[in-house]
């Protein structure tokens, strides 16, 4: 499968007729005009699939640059996270479509809609759940899923979940941060697993291993971490607000990395200690 992706490659989603782009766009930290101008530098570049969330503060931002794009709506795949629920279900729904109408105005939807942390505790993410079921019937939401949930979150969902499993489990990963145990689970429960900060917000460009590897494939460091992610089969959304770099990291499809150059690179893992945000708690 490797050889043949492409910008344009796609991974269904369990339980529903709809895919997912396997390179996303992430905007955390981007604000303002800056995240517009970025956001429509990465669909230039060949991007259908942007990642946002409530806690970023630029869903609005998000849904300006998809209408000035002219882009069909249909051609893209927007996410956005919950961080945090209102007081009951409804009122937590109510902040769910405040997002949506952000991004997509009245009558809108989003693609994806992730619980943002499970950190809440246990009745605040069965809330949002809850309320992401809701929105879902509702035709809002088309598909809905999780960010840094461990193994037990995402089994005690089964105790109050209509929907499971959730359609992604968005991560921390890396070649220094592989949590391998969910990422294992997560594939036996046949959940698509996302790789934020991909790129380790470029505290590893010097690293000698992965420079190394740089030359030899004529590349530079984040094509190989991005190109590196999707030959492990996560879906990865790099960040950036610098012109040639959105350009570049779209561009890691000419090349493939070789199975030892992978091994390699796996075993660059130091567990949790090498995240830079979270490992999960499994």
């Amino acid at each position: 499968m490797s050889s043949r992706l492409t910008i344009a490659s796609v991974l269904p989603l369990p339980n529903s007729p709809h895919k997912i782009p396997l390179l996303g766009f992430g905007v955390y930290q981007s604000h303002g005009p800056t995240c517009v101008q970025s956001c429509l530098k990465a669909l230039k570049a060949g991007y259908r699939h942007i990642d946002t969330a409530q806690y970023y503060g630029n869903e609005a931002q998000v849904g300006r640059a998809i209408r000035e794009s002219k882009i069909p709506r249909s051609d893209l795949f927007i996410t956005t996270k919950i961080l945090a629920p209102g007081i009951d279900v409804d009122t937590t729904y109510a902040r769910i479509i405040d997002s949506v109408q952000k991004i997509d105005g009245q009558g809108g939807y989003v693609d994806l809609f992730l619980i943002h942390s499970p950190n809440g505790g246990k009745e605040s993410r069965k809330l949002m759940w809850l309320a992401l079921e809701k929105a879902k019937e509702a035709g809002k939401v088309r598909d809905i899923g999780v960010s840094n949930y461990g193994k037990q979150h995402i089994e005690e969902m089964k105790g109050f979940a209509k929907v499971f499993p959730p359609a992604v489990n968005q991560i921390e990963l890396h070649p220094w941060c592989q949590q391998r145990e969910i990422v294992e689970y997560c594939h036996y429960q046949g959940i698509i697993v996302e790789a934020y900060c991909p790129l380790v917000r470029n505290q590893k460009a010097h690293d000698k291993v992965l420079v190394s590897l740089a030359e030899k494939y004529n590349k530079s460091t984040g094509q190989v971490l991005i190109r590196y992610c999707l030959q492990k089969g996560w879906v990865p959304l790099p960040k950036s607000d610098t012109s040639s770099r959105i350009t570049n990291n779209a561009d890691t499809y000419g090349f493939v990395i070789d199975e030892s150059d992978m091994d390699i690179l796996d075993g660059l893992d130091q567990g949790a200690k090498g995240a830079i945000v979270q490992a999960v708690n499994n």
